[in-house]
């Protein structure tokens, strides 16, 4: 068992030896000079357009506006769940006729999946530290690049626009329902207090009740009881004895049904004006615009990292056949 250890680790040693690597990478700079040479024309020609379809970045950024959060998410993060959602991806899938772009059969019964794989890796949506939402499209048509990023904007507006549209309609319709209905109880009472009027006389309970009193009291005293005008305050001070509480009670609640048909009129307004008005719900900060130059693929880094790679590839053959030489 020592024995093996000790064979094993004269082995790595000797393998890993620093002067015999250098003297083997002299022995065999011509090879390797041969090998880079290769490498490089290789990784030049292979990267080429010819077998890498170049592509073309378009980048935009936007903060959000005239939003609220939903949750405890904020609004930069509402803007990227709403950004990424499906139903935008489909849109664009139809307004730029990715099927074809990407080359994917729509009777595929894997299409979507394939869509959106295609898509995710070429549309990118995220945060900043400065909490504005980067989106950056890449494809092999600059221009269609740079549409993709306005369009990407302008289905967002419209999906939010949407979204706030049917909460606002609600809040319509359940204020109006309210309106309507305290409206309706308001009619009545006004029926009611009508009646009594005409019927009883009974104008306003408070100021009448403190006159007619005062009246019947002062004709009493002043002997004048068979009277026709103490017949018609008698019978006005009866009335207000009889039906005077119930015209209070409806005066008061009028009074207070008025301030609430007040107060859900102005709600309803407002509900009704942000239904109807047409805003957007964000601020361009940088807009997108075809590039001149590609992004993808990075050409010199392909041929760098590949040269190097076959270089330190051909330096490990060399060490193991090396080794095998003066085993």
């Amino acid at each position: 068992m020592l024995k093996c250890y000790q064979i094993e680790t004269t082995f790595m040693n000797n393998f890993f030896d620093n002067q015999r690597i250098l003297q083997l990478i002299w022995k065999r700079k011509f090879h390797f000079i041969i090998v880079g040479i290769i490498a490089f024309l290789f990784s030049a020609i292979f990267s080429g357009p010819k077998f890498i379809e170049p592509k073309f970045k378009s980048t935009a950024r936007i903060y959000p506006s005239n939003i609220w959060a939903l949750s405890e998410e904020s609004e930069t993060e509402q803007m990227l769940e709403i950004v990424g959602s499906t139903d935008i991806k489909q849109k664009m899938f139809d307004a730029f006729n990715l099927a074809e772009v990407y080359g994917i059969d729509r009777n595929d019964p894997h299409y979507m999946t394939y869509m959106l794989g295609e898509y995710n890796k070429n549309v990118n949506a995220s945060k900043t530290k400065f909490e504005t939402v980067e989106i950056k499209v890449m494809d092999a048509d600059p221009q269609r690049a740079s549409d993709m990023c306005d369009s990407i904007i302008n289905f967002y507006n419209k999906k939010v626009r949407k979204m706030h549209k049917a909460k606002d309609w609600e809040m319509v319709t359940v204020s109006k329902n309210n309106l309507e209905k305290r409206s309706a109880e308001r009619d009545t009472l006004i029926s009611k207090i009508d009646l009594i009027q005409k019927e009883y006389g009974i104008l306003d309970f408070k100021s009448q009740a403190e006159r007619v009193t005062e009246g019947y009291m002062n004709a009493l005293a002043n002997g004048r009881a068979g009277s026709s005008d103490l017949k018609k305050i008698e019978k006005l001070y009866n009335n207000l004895a009889d039906k005077g509480t119930e015209a209070r009670i409806l005066e008061n609640r009028l009074k207070y049904l008025t301030g609430v048909i007040d107060s859900l009129t102005t709600l309803y307004d407002t509900h009704l004006s942000e239904f109807e008005k047409d805003i957007t719900y964000s601020h361009i900060v940088e807009y997108p615009f075809p590039a001149d130059k590609k992004s993808y693929p990075v050409r010199w880094l392909i041929v760098v990292f590949t040269t190097f790679s076959a270089i330190f590839l051909a330096l490990l053959v060399f060490l193991v056949l090396d080794y095998r030489k003066f085993e």
